[in-house]
């Protein structure tokens, strides 16, 4: 069993019967999605509100009963992955271009439980790019501001042309290798105009879930922190 494999099976665990679970979207929640499929095949009654258009069509292929966002007063917990982790327990989250929906699950959730392999595990964020969604008029505007800013901004792409998320937008991906001051950064990001949403989660998880090959690390958040 692989390490991520371990992590997604693990946080299934804290899944309760009659629960509303946020379903998110990775290689690593995949295994949550896949024991959770399992486990109401045996009878758990669960609701599930998905992130993206790729886990409603796992979810779907399961058995997993979805509901939408909209439908529910609230979410019980919802699991995650995460591109990046500190030791505050803040992310940066949108490599797979679910960051927008997947923060408005997460902001919805009474609990947020992330699952990562031990790689994710960093000091401090910004090594991996940091997704920035935007909306596609003005776009080129953006971009060139952010170079301006020496940010180094790329905008991500697919079979040569835009990558479009699910709600229709554009993402550039700011390569920072290092954010010191993530709350100042994420202040501003959400002030420039065109600009839908980025990818830093802070104070984004109660728990992570770690895969290590001597088996699941559990940290909690310090409430202190």
């Amino acid at each position: 069993m692989n390490q991520k494999q371990l992590a997604g099976e693990k946080a299934a665990d804290y899944i309760e019967d009659g629960m509303t679970v946020g379903l998110g979207t990775g290689s690593t929640v995949f295994y949550t999605i896949q024991k959770v499929g399992e486990a109401v095949k045996n009878g758990l009654r669960i609701k599930g509100v998905s992130t993206s258009a790729s886990t409603t069509k796992l979810a779907q292929s399961l058995g997993i009963p979805l509901v939408s966002i909209d439908d529910v007063d609230k979410i019980d917990l919802t699991i995650d992955g995460a591109d990046e982790v500190d030791p505050k327990l803040n992310g940066i989250k949108g490599g797979g271009g679910a960051l927008l929906f997947e923060k408005v699950v997460a902001n919805a959730s009474a609990k947020v439980i992330w699952v990562v392999d031990p790689a994710k595990k960093v000091q401090t964020l910004g090594k991996f790019p940091l997704p920035v969604e935007v909306i596609p008029f003005g776009a080129q505007r953006l971009f060139r501001y952010f170079e301006k800013q020496g940010l180094s901004p790329v905008i991500r792409d697919k079979e040569n042309a835009p990558y479009v998320t699910d709600s229709g937008h554009y993402i550039i991906d700011l390569h920072l290798e290092e954010i010191r001051e993530p709350e100042q950064l994420a202040t501003w990001l959400d002030s420039l105009t065109g600009v839908v949403e980025h990818g830093l989660f802070l104070n984004g998880a109660d728990l992570i879930v770690v895969g290590e090959a001597e088996g699941p690390e559990i940290i909690e958040k310090n409430r202190n922190s």
